[in-house]
């Protein structure tokens, strides 16, 4: 059985028999007024992190999500996006989508407002989007991207570039690993299919995304998420594993390479009111502007005195220059 197969397995377990505990997920449940998730949703909240903020979601957005889980997120993506078929669910297991299509029924009862063909529920594998070229404004997976190899996860992402308008978003939450992992974690079938064999490096992460095309990145935030230690899995040192939230734009390829911002800040305290740099990076007297990394080092090579450039917090919370 190959692990991608073991993967349809663990979630149609899932689906029939909901686990709250399979993912452990941090991903808060939106509190608006008259928003309610149904108990069963929060239960098949399968995920490692957020996803789309709701910042993401305006101006009557087409939403894609793949992995649909129990519904949860399609509910709070439709409570924006309040339109027929404004919200297309994809996923590979039939049970997942009978019991996210059942779930709905009962979000319909908790929410006046909610019509269940705001969410469009599809048959569809991630490598192979069921979704028309250019055809929505977010996209969106919670710790699915994960379980993929290499290969399948470049496929995965062209296929989210490629259904994407231009200036369009991915949003993405996956868990990231910096220690090396031996061949026998990666190779374990189940522990990939439950995200944690797959870890890659934060840098490998962001590189896939700009090989793609995505011109800006956003690193919104970073958190701890498992340990993998010898007594509990094959590895003879403990891994320490992050969740990561990502947000990808469809913007063009600047000529310098891609903008990433991964949460550094410059600060400048001179003595005149304001620093420009001359290649359009105006900085006010003491006031901290969020940076993008390629612009960090540029000013770094600058040497001057009067200028703070902090670390990457791995939070980056939108505005700033790049």
């Amino acid at each position: 059985m190959s692990y991608l197969e073991t993967t349809i397995d663990v979630y149609k377990e899932a689906a029939l028999t909901p686990d709250v505990g399979l993912c452990c997920t941090t991903s808060p449940i939106w509190q608006f007024p008259g928003l309610s998730i149904p108990t069963k949703m929060q239960e098949m909240n399968y995920g490692c992190g957020s996803t789309v903020h709701p910042r993401d979601l305006v101006g009557n957005p087409k939403i894609l999500y793949v992995g649909v889980g129990g519904g949860m997120e399609l509910l709070q993506f439709s409570y924006f996006s309040r339109q027929k078929d404004g919200v297309i669910g994809v996923d590979v297991v039939d049970e997942m989508l009978e019991a996210c299509a059942a779930n709905f029924e009962e979000a319909k009862k908790e929410n006046p407002w909610f019509q269940p063909d705001f969410v469009r529920l599809a048959k569809g594998d991630a490598l192979a989007l069921p979704v028309e070229d250019a055809s929505v404004d977010v996209a969106a997976q919670n710790c699915l991207f994960n379980i993929f190899k290499t290969d399948e996860l470049k496929r995965a992402l062209k296929e989210m570039y490629r259904v994407l308008k231009p200036n369009g978003r991915l949003v993405m939450s996956d868990p990231i690993c910096e220690q090396p992992m031996n061949e026998t974690l990666r190779n374990d079938e189940r522990l990939r299919a439950l995200c944690l064999s797959g870890s890659l490096p934060l840098n490998t992460y962001l590189e896939m995304l700009t090989e793609v095309g995505f011109g800006t990145i956003e690193v919104r935030a970073r958190r701890p998420y498992r340990i993998l230690d010898p007594s509990h899995y094959p590895t003879k040192e403990t891994l320490y594993i992050e969740s990561v939230e990502v947000c990808a734009i469809k913007d063009p390829m600047p000529e310098d390479g891609p903008c990433i911002f991964t949460g550094k800040n410059a600060i400048y305290f001179g003595s005149n009111d304001f620093f420009d740099d001359g290649k359009g990076h105006v900085l006010l007297q003491n006031q901290p502007i969020a940076i993008c990394d390629k612009t960090a080092n540029a000013l770094a090579q600058l040497n001057r005195d009067d200028l703070y450039l902090s670390a990457a917090t791995f939070h980056y919370d939108g505005g700033g220059c790049c």
